[in-house]
């Protein structure tokens, strides 16, 4: 169940797993929530870990802040959250988005962070869809709009369960992507979508590259896990990082697209798990 707590004038919504050991923080992507990553949190907990999951600022049942929806902006909201939970260090696993959020928290908060995994992740390499280059033209939230509305919205499902039963899997017209677009029927979370989707990315492509706030990390406590059939960011990204980063580990899950954590979540939670190792009871 979320619970919601303000911290510094961001309302901050949440949800919090008991569990043991140090705990693995989930970071969802832009126009998504903590919903994003399914029952993987309950999967991760059965394992006895501790999971947060948390609702980026503008996104789910956050507030929408100061109108600050930055990279650095909601590392400190993260921050700001973990210490009002007390929690100390955390396994930081970023999707998409907050993949990019994730490298920004450990660039700014380096002590906080035990492991760091990337899903399918933003901020490592110029390309990326040209649905999500388009929605940063002049213009974009008047169609965002039109496109919300509940009439398009159950035509364009029609049409992705018709395509479904002909074999044809088509990422942009899932439920989940239905859903996503169905919240952006608001003005204030579409606002802060666009908003969010500018501060990365251009018409020509993502515009921040987040390498280099890696630096300083070992790259064996990197894992990389990426969809080998991702239509919103090259699975070659996932490639190229592991080059960058000697002794990271990378898991490339088959036929997935651009949600491997939902497409094979018993892949994903096994390799997350290996990753960050068994938690250590109190």
């Amino acid at each position: 169940m979320r619970q919601s707590v303000l911290l510094h004038s961001h309302e901050v919504a949440y949800v919090d797993h008991a569990g043991a050991g140090i705990p693995l923080l989930l970071v969802h992507g832009v126009g998504s929530s903590l919903e994003t990553w399914g029952d993987v949190p309950d999967r991760l907990a059965a394992t006895g870990f501790r999971v947060i999951a948390v609702d980026l600022i503008g996104h789910g049942e956050s507030g929408l802040g100061n109108g600050d929806f930055s990279l650095g902006a909601n590392a400190s909201v993260i921050r700001d959250l973990l210490d009002h939970l007390g929690v100390g260090r955390v396994h930081l696993v970023g999707h998409s988005l907050g993949g990019g959020v994730s490298m920004q928290f450990l660039y700014q908060f380096p002590d906080r962070v035990e492991t760091l995994t990337l899903v399918s992740s933003g901020g490592l390499g110029p390309d990326v869809a040209a649905t999500l280059r388009a929605a940063t033209l002049p213009g974009s939230r008047m169609v965002i709009r039109l496109a919300s509305r509940p009439g398009f919205v159950s035509t364009a499902s029609w049409l992705g369960r018709a395509l479904n039963a002909f074999g044809k899997d088509v990422d942009a017209l899932s439920p989940r992507a239905m859903s996503r677009l169905s919240a952006l029927s608001d003005d204030g979370r579409s606002a802060a979508f666009l908003a969010t989707l500018r501060s990365v990315v251009g018409p020509a492509g993502q515009t921040v590259y987040a390498m280099n706030k890696l630096q300083s990390v070992d790259p064996e406590r990197v894992l990389v896990i990426w969809g080998a059939e991702d239509p919103t960011l090259p699975v070659q990204h996932a490639w190229d990082t592991h080059e960058q980063l000697p002794g990271s580990r990378i898991v490339i899950v088959p036929g997935a697209h651009h949600h491997p954590h939902t497409d094979n979540p018993d892949l994903f939670v096994r390799a997350l798990v290996q990753h960050v190792g068994l938690p250590v009871a109190h």
